[in-house]
């Protein structure tokens, strides 16, 4: 696959998969043996994935990514997004706080055989967990 099909791969899981509710194509768009590097934890498969997924789709159920920046190179395909939401939802123990976040954050996919096999994610947890109230603010 060529660079640009890589990336349209990638803005098909935010514009399909999360924006729009569609778990079923995770199975078309990343292979079953997934890695998902999401710090502090490694998700196998795309089951663990997909859980991963209904965990936010919950917590937020109006949330949206927008891709700000993509960048390919090669299997690897680089992407800088936003997301918004309003927590109306348990996340992770965390109780409905009922506050719109907009968090940041940045995520790397290797792509092999027109399937995401690899994933490394890094985005702004403490700004998140400080917009819901949870963590308080520095300064």
């Amino acid at each position: 696959m060529s660079t640009e099909d890589n990336k349209a791969l990638v803005r098909r899981f935010y514009e399909e998969v999360f924006n729009q509710r569609n778990l079923a194509l995770v199975d078309q768009l990343f292979s079953t043996t997934h890695v998902f590097h999401n710090p502090p934890t490694t998700l196998h498969g795309t089951e663990e994935f997909k859980q991963l997924l209904s965990v936010y789709m919950t917590a937020f159920p109006d949330a949206r990514f927008t891709v700000e920046d993509e960048i390919a190179e090669g299997e690897r395909v680089a992407s800088r997004y936003t997301f918004r939401g309003t927590h109306q939802g348990e996340l992770m123990g965390i109780p409905p706080t009922g506050k719109p976040v907009t968090v940041t954050g940045m995520i790397i996919n290797r792509i092999v055989n027109g399937k995401s096999e690899e994933g490394w994610l890094n985005f702004d947890a403490l700004g998140m967990m400080q917009q819901l109230g949870v963590i308080p603010t520095m300064g």
